[in-house]
């Protein structure tokens, strides 16, 4: 093989392994046939090129193209959206590598990883994949030294993509900060529909168990000044209104006005900062004062519910009250709502005993009070594996299984007030939250999901009742994992029963919520801010262009200083300074040591015109010459430097005439 084919197979496995680096960064928001298909193509490539073996023709390659573009609308029915055309480009950049045989082709291929690169970016922004994106990065850069210089090694090609990296991260960093964010987004990407775990708008007994064994965290929160107790950490979500016997729901559709409230109590200020749920509802400390965002409405059950579903990872600040007092009474609206009659024929006894106690009670909020009461002495459990329930869900857990999860209590619940005709709803979100003192903020986890319930009560209006507090009260001050530590997954478990892995995950969760407040959401009010901080009062777009332009011209300054200091030859050493000084004494009895002669070159030009020092000054340029560019034995070159020197300093041309 010649040196050319060489270095062609080279050039091309850089660029195979840049591309496959964007391939494997998406493998897991793409189906896995296409991310198979892609490798399987590479591995293709790479084999024909050992093995000499013929490609495919055009008219084969044609009709591959068009069986990927047919596959991928069948099976996203779209060649839009971020999941779509990353699984497009994928699969039609490594048919592009049946015909990769020029250079230009190779950087074709360079090119689809950092597009690769730039999908992943655009659809996952968390600290633990910047490392990987770096690191891609860094491939593709060095791929493309390889491919466009030939001869050009490995090791020199990932040096130099590694300082050019670098150069460029102060200027990446100065864009970030300061080149202008109009607000808004000049597009919109639509993304994949793979699945969040999350609370729905819907809850069956027994559904909110699913969400206990998963870890992740569904939003942080930071308090302003003193935090609520746990028991009073109530985080609002879904509230649901409408019942068929087995399962709530939340109406859809259904908009009025919000009762007038007064406000009692402590007023908590706080920011939180949600994780995407591809649902519409943010989650707000108990009865939010106001809508924190133009485009959030604060509904009449007081939900936040947004205008478009959370995509990406969104922050806030917002005023709760834990307690409240409604001042008009409930609408005829909100009466029938909440009083709709129970499915006819279903669970019997549960409406027999509602009634009963409704009538030894003789209010609506003795009858509260005696629902408790039932529960807390009735011998209920809480568990996370009760047994199925029957076609009469509520009967099966009142009077057989007596055994069930927040869900089961609050659905329960809400069906005796509402047999009893007191207006009552489900509500369901999350309770409590662990504390990280790292990060000074609280982490609410999906395994903090709760139901609980809200009865209207006169002189009062809504009113919070938790029926799992009677069954588990421990439940109101600890987490569900403290309760039942084998909800948890073995590695979670292991974290949980070692403080310093503990201690750990919450380093780490701190760094994870301060580079998606700091870095994820910085936007054009953040860069308004850093100018503020500045000394830039009321800054506009200009302000942040003037300041932009101004780092720019720092960084070039830097760059130009670093390149002008690179460029400037270095210091001679030793052996060059003597015979820089040998070079100026000749001068002064022939011509100058033009710059393109060496050392021998140069005693010819002085001895043809000056014969006479033919044998002293031959012998000391030839014996430069030696030092210089000749093998030297080890441990003598210093002491041989040392004499020519010398020698140097010895020569004497007095009495010397130009010739």
């Amino acid at each position: 093989m010649s040196a050319a084919d060489r270095e062609a197979r080279r050039a091309l496995v850089w660029a195979c392994a840049a591309f496959a680096g964007g391939v494997l960064l998406n493998f897991d928001r793409v189906p896995a046939w296409t991310t198979a298909a892609a490798l399987l193509l590479i591995a293709w490539r790479l084999t024909t090129e050992r093995t000499s073996a013929r490609l495919p023709g055009t008219v084969a390659r044609a009709l591959l193209a068009l069986a990927v573009v047919a596959v991928v609308l069948a099976r996203f029915h779209t060649l839009n959206g971020l999941a779509a055309g990353t699984a497009l480009l994928m699969l039609m950049s490594a048919l592009k590598l049946l015909e990769t045989r020029a250079r230009r082709d190779q950087f074709v291929m360079v090119g689809a990883g950092l597009f690769l690169l730039l999908a992943a970016c655009l659809d996952r922004q968390s600290l633990v994949r910047v490392p990987l994106y770096a690191l891609q990065a860094w491939l593709c850069c060095s791929a493309l030294a390889v491919v466009a210089s030939a001869g050009f090694s490995g090791r020199a090609a990932l040096q130099l993509a590694g300082r050019a990296l670098l150069f460029a991260l102060p200027l990446a960093v100065l864009l970030f900060l300061f080149f202008p964010r109009l607000p808004g987004a000049f597009w919109a990407i639509q993304r994949g529909g793979q699945a969040v775990t999350g609370l729905s708008d819907t809850l069956s007994p027994g559904s909110i168990v699913k969400l206990v064994a998963s870890y992740d965290p569904a939003f942080r929160v930071q308090f302003a000044g003193r935090a609520p107790p746990a028991e009073e950490r109530y985080w609002r979500g879904p509230v649901l209104h409408d019942f068929d016997g087995y399962t709530w729901r939340r109406t859809p559709g259904v908009f009025h006005l919000r009762q007038r409230l007064q406000y009692l109590g402590t007023p908590y200020r706080y920011r939180v900062a949600l994780e995407p749920t591809r649902q519409r509802w943010w989650f707000a400390l108990d009865t939010p004062a106001q809508s924190p965002d133009t485009n959030v409405l604060l509904t009449y059950d007081n939900q936040l519910l947004g205008s478009e579903p959370l995509t990406e990872p969104v922050s806030f600040d917002a005023v709760s009250y834990t307690r409240t007092r409604a001042l008009e009474p409930l609408g005829a609206f909100g009466r029938q709502q909440d009083t709709a009659p129970l499915p006819r024929g279903m669970n019997p006894r549960s409406v027999a005993l509602a009634q009963t106690l409704r009538q030894r009670a003789g209010s609506d909020a003795g009858f509260v009070q005696a629902t408790l009461e039932y529960l807390r002495t009735g011998g209920f459990e809480y568990t996370l594996t009760p047994e199925p329930l029957g076609a009469d869900p509520v009967d099966d857990l009142l009077f057989n299984t007596r055994a069930g999860f927040c869900g089961h209590y609050a659905s329960a619940f809400v069906t005796l007030m509402r047999a009893a005709d007191v207006p009552a709803r489900v509500v369901t979100g999350y309770l409590g939250g662990e504390w990280n003192p790292i990060g000074g903020y609280f982490v609410v986890r999906q395994a903090d999901a709760h139901a609980w319930a809200e009865v209207w009560l006169e002189g009062r209006g809504w009113t919070r009742i938790d029926p799992t507090a009677v069954v588990a009260p421990e439940r109101l001050r600890r987490g569900v994992f403290d309760l039942l530590p084998d909800a948890l997954a073995t590695p979670e478990r292991l974290l949980r029963g070692s403080a310093w892995l503990t201690r750990l995950l919450q380093r780490w969760d701190a760094a994870n919520a301060w580079w998606s407040d700091r870095v994820v959401k910085f936007d054009y009010s953040a860069q308004l801010d850093l100018l503020s901080r500045f000394g830039i009062r009321s800054p506009d777009v200009r302000d942040l262009g003037w300041a932009f332009t101004l780092a720019l011209l720092g960084w070039l300054a830097v760059i130009a200083w670093h390149i002008g200091r690179s460029a400037r030859p270095a210091s001679p050493d030793a052996l060059a300074r003597a015979y820089i000084r040998l070079c100026h004494k000749l001068e002064r009895i022939g011509p100058p040591r033009a710059p393109h002669q060496g050392p021998l070159s140069f005693a010819a030009t002085v001895t043809a015109q000056r014969p006479d020092l033919r044998h002293s000054v031959h012998a000391l340029l030839a014996r430069y010459a030696q030092l210089r560019y000749g093998p030297a034995a080890p441990g003598t070159r210093a002491q041989d430097i040392e004499e020519f020197r010398r020698a140097v300093a010895r020569l004497s041309l007095s009495g010397a005439v130009s010739g």
